[in-house]
Parts: C-alpha cells; structure tokens; sequence
C-alpha cells in the first residue's frame, strides 16, 4: 500500500509546477504546466511483480493523485503497454520501467501518477 503523500509543492494553478522524469533514468516524460492535478483512486499494477504471477493476477496498489494529460501528444517521452481491461498502462519509453500511470481507451485521456515519477527541471 502507497503511503499518503503530500503533492502540494508540486502544484501551482492546478498544474505540474516543475517538469515530470521518470524516476530510474531521469528521462524527461512532461514539461512543467503541461499536466493538470487530479484525484481519483485507481487501482494501478506494481512497479515489481512477484515472479510467479500471471497477467490475469497482477498485484496493483491504489494511487489517487495524478497528472491528467488529455492529449497523449502532450507527453515528450512516454510508452504504452498491450490493453487490458479498457486501459493501456503508460511506462518510460527509454527504460520501460512501469506502470507510471495509465491511458483510458474510452476517454482518450492519460493519468500520470505523481507517486511513481520525480518532478524536477533538470
């Protein structure tokens, strides 16, 4: 389970305050007021699954603080996974680390969770 955390100092006027990177390669994945704050809890699979698991037994956590990214153009480097259940899940297209966040099929609109990137501009 994700430990609360307080994202505040991330956010001004609603938007990611400084540019997102992914937290193993520090690829450049959005640039600063390009992702607008949103909660809403979703159950997103583990960074590092067991080793015996399926894809149809996937340990996930729920994350509820992310940066919504409404046109998946917006992003400057990211990667998407095979769909499962309506969803692509978002992973660093340099390292292939994730899931960092998810794309919704039916939306269109892409959900960058804050507790699995860094936000730094350099």
């Amino acid at each position: 389970m994700t430990e609360e955390a307080d994202f505040s100092e991330q956010i001004t006027d609603g938007k990611n305050k400084s540019n997102v990177r992914c937290q193993f390669c520090n690829s450049l994945m959005l640039k600063a007021q390009e992702g607008a704050y949103n909660q809403e809890k979703v159950d997103v699979p583990l960074m590092m699954q067991k080793q015996d698991q399926t894809a149809d037994s996937l340990n996930s956590e729920p994350l509820k603080d992310f940066w919504l990214v409404k046109d998946m153009m917006t992003f400057e480097n990211i990667g998407f996974s095979n769909t499962v259940d309506g969803r692509k899940f978002l992973v660093c297209a340099d390292c292939e680390r994730g899931p960092v966040g998810y794309h919704d099929l039916s939306t269109r609109h892409c959900f960058l969770a804050l507790q699995r990137v860094v936000h730094k501009d350099t």
